[in-house]
């Protein structure tokens, strides 16, 4: 099992009792963008309150890690949905971060 590397700005989050790694690497963040646009204008949305569930779970569906076990996206959205968007805010705060920082 994989631990979150919060110096490469990864964050870990329990959905379904099953501990997931979310990895922002270059290749997962090109196709976040290539599904909900610019990422600085998705972290503006995220600012103002304006990030839409959907653009929120794309963007956590392609950080997933692959170490993180198997998941289809519609039961990973489910198990978002589930545990509510106050448990994913930390997890989408890092992921915003690293998008403004890098590492």
């Amino acid at each position: 099992m994989s631990v979150a590397n919060v110096l490469r700005g990864e964050a870990s989050l329990v959905l379904g009792g099953v501990e997931r790694i979310f990895r922002p690497t270059f290749a997962a963040l090109v196709a976040a963008e290539g599904e909900i646009g610019p990422l600085f204008a998705a972290v503006e949305r995220a600012a103002a309150g304006h990030l839409k569930l959907d653009e929120l779970v794309a963007l956590l569906w392609h950080t997933l890690s692959p170490d993180s076990g198997p998941l289809t996206r519609e039961k990973f959205a489910d198990a978002i949905v589930e545990i509510g968007l106050a448990a994913v805010t930390p997890v989408l705060k890092t992921l915003l971060t690293q998008v403004l920082q890098g590492r």
